[in-house]
């Protein structure tokens, strides 16, 4: 993995694939290449580290033609360098390849071409795939037939054949594939991001599906080689919406986003004057939510962290026992699943692969899926038995903000829903809350005013190696997301706690000037996390106190103290993550890191 970009048309192909690639930056890749034919040639270049690395040596050697593919690649076999770095060449030099996903069976498919006198260049399994094409001598189509049922794992592979220069040939099994349409040109790319400045209307290839593009068309078929047809998504994601607009990253400006993201999440789904219902989506999904016994939620990073949020929110609403999961967990515990229990899935990009696993090990086993995911199109929304879009927008950022807090919205207006189905609150109490969450996107913009005074805070910290984060309740799965965002960007290791749990180990860590994020937010537990700093200060921690608690009224040398409005406690993680957010921000600045596309990340995490 990790981004794709093709072009076919009349234009020049690789100001067109650079700019595709420029896009898709943000997924986290160590080396990136291109492949043009031009003249019945095919031309390589490729280089290890940035895209503008490439860019520097395709100066000094120009490449020319009207088709090309371009990769940029995240390692998953071999290390960073020249020769890993994808398009790889077969070696009889006539078909080329990009491949995102993982071939499990590789090993043994290369020395099955080794004994045949094939060489290799690389240390990748992607450069086994193009060999085995090479070796069949047929047609790429017809290779394909061959060669795709011998490859165990995961693949989004898009190929170039000299003996047929006028075309694109694409196939997926798990990996994502998105096909713009243009006009007398199209277009192939990993995500969405890389196609908006050329075209809205795009096709997703499902799995075993395969496509051969051409400029002047689009042709698509089933894992069997039948022809099929599949109609255009119109993308109503603006360039602009991916675009800087001004601030330094793109985390920063997500993060200032968030209050236009809660606007757009709430937006068709909250009662109005013409009788549409609170989260009305939620009555067409297809089963009696009162015979629901249990809900699974199931997510990786910072999706399980919205998910342990949601655990509380819901059973605390609407009174369903709630499992969380890691999805990379979750298939390979032999899960206990009814017919009359809901898994939710979620994924912001909806091409997570342990998601995708756990998404069809919870249907193989009978249980309803309710996907939540931010991307129209994802094999997540596809696949799911019903899809909530969380609205938040395309997100660039490798550290997710804007599309964990939309998935906390999802998760607490899910809960005010069931409960309400389910008759634990009533219709007085329903309107009450929806009042509420009418005016939360004005209480974000407030606590965004304090940026300053986080960014204070960030100066102190970034010299740190280590970092707690203490809390309860809602408090411990918020302290877990900000934990894990100034890991992400800043590189200190830190460490999430619940406040409870410190006497039982976490406290023998705890010195003289050790970092304390310390969260109190949840009105029925101030006293006792009130109590849990005060132990941490005892021993000397240097503590960044954020509440909304009335007790809170000074601070003291070892205490830092942020106020934030004081809101009932199902609100408070959806402020309390905003301030976490900004030091996890300004930490990473405040030590020079690349914050947008943190080290050894990627965006979408399309391998197990």
């Amino acid at each position: 993995m990790c981004g794709i970009m093709g072009y076919v048309g009349p234009k020049e192909a690789l100001p067109i694939i650079i700019d595709g690639l420029r896009c898709l930056e943000y997924r986290g890749y160590d080396s990136a290449g291109v492949a043009i034919i031009e003249a019945g040639k095919l031309n390589l270049l490729k280089s290890a580290g940035r895209l503008s690395e490439l860019e520097a040596i395709l100066k000094e050697t120009p490449l020319t033609g009207h088709i090309g593919i371009g990769h940029t690649r995240w390692a998953t076999h071999g290390e960073p360098n020249n020769e890993n770095a994808h398009p790889h060449l077969g070696s009889r030099g006539r078909i080329t390849l990009i491949h995102n996903g993982v071939i499990e069976n590789y090993k043994e498919l290369r020395q099955e071409l080794v004994a045949k006198g094939v060489a290799f260049l690389s240390q990748t399994d992607s450069e086994v795939v193009v060999n085995l094409l090479e070796e069949t001598e047929l047609p790429l189509m017809q290779a394909l037939d061959v060669v795709l049922p011998r490859l165990r794992g995961a693949y989004a592979l898009v190929m170039l054949d000299l003996w047929q220069p006028d075309r694109i040939v694409v196939a997926r099994k798990d990996n994502p594939v998105v096909i713009g349409l243009g006009k007398g040109e199209n277009y192939v790319a990993s995500d969405i991001p890389a196609l908006l400045p050329y075209t809205r209307e795009m096709v997703f290839l499902n799995d075993g599906e395969r496509a051969v593009i051409t400029k002047e068309k689009v042709t698509f078929y089933q894992k069997n080689g039948s022809e099929i047809e599949k109609q255009p998504q119109e993308i109503t994601w603006t360039a602009e919406a991916a675009d800087k607009v001004g601030f330094e990253h793109y985390m920063l400006k997500e993060i200032h986003e968030q209050p236009k993201v809660l606007r757009e999440t709430m937006k068709e789904r909250m009662p109005n004057a013409d009788g549409r219902k609170f989260f009305a989506e939620i009555d067409a999904s297809p089963w009696n939510w009162q015979k629901v016994n249990h809900i699974h939620i199931v997510a990786c990073g910072t999706a399980y962290y919205a998910g342990m949020a949601g655990k509380y929110m819901i059973e605390r609403v609407a009174r369903i026992p709630v499992e969380v999961d890691m999805a990379s967990e979750f298939r390979y515990r032999e899960p206990i699943l009814e017919a009359s229990d809901v898994v939710i899935i979620i994924s912001q990009s909806g091409e997570t692969a342990d998601t995708l696993g756990a998404l069809r090990e919870a249907q193989r086993r009978g249980a309803k899926v309710l996907a939540v995911t931010n991307v129209m199109g994802s094999t997540v929304s596809r696949e799911a038995d019903f899809v909530v879009y969380t609205q938040a927008g395309p997100e660039i950022a490798v550290a997710s903000t804007k599309a964990y807090i939309s998935q906390l919205l999802i998760m607490l207006m899910l809960a005010f829903k069931l409960g309400h189905l389910r008759n634990q609150v009533t219709d007085t109490e329903l309107a009450a809350w929806m009042e509420k969450l009418r005016v939360l996107p004005y209480w974000v913009e407030k606590v965004l005013l304090q940026e300053k005074t986080i960014a204070n805070w960030a100066r102190q910290i970034a010299g740190y190696q280590n970092f707690f984060f203490i809390g309860r309740d809602l408090d411990y799965a918020l302290a877990l997301e900000g934990a894990l965002k100034l890991k992400e960007i800043s590189y200190i290791h830190a460490e999430a706690y619940a406040a409870g749990e410190l006497k039982h180990g976490p406290l023998a860590l705890i010195s003289g000037g050790t970092p304390v994020v310390a969260l109190t937010t949840q009105s029925r537990l101030v006293e006792k996390a009130l109590s849990n700093i005060e132990v941490v200060k005892a021993r000397g921690a240097s503590v960044y106190h954020i509440t909304n608690s009335e007790i809170i009224s000074h601070s003291e040398d070892n205490e830092h103290i942020l106020a934030l409005p004081e809101l009932d406690d199902l609100l408070m993680p959806l402020l309390a993550i905003v301030p976490l957010q900004l030091l996890a921000y300004h930490a990473a600045v405040a030590k020079g890191n690349n914050v947008d596309k943190p080290r050894n990340l990627a965006k979408s995490v399309t391998v197990e």
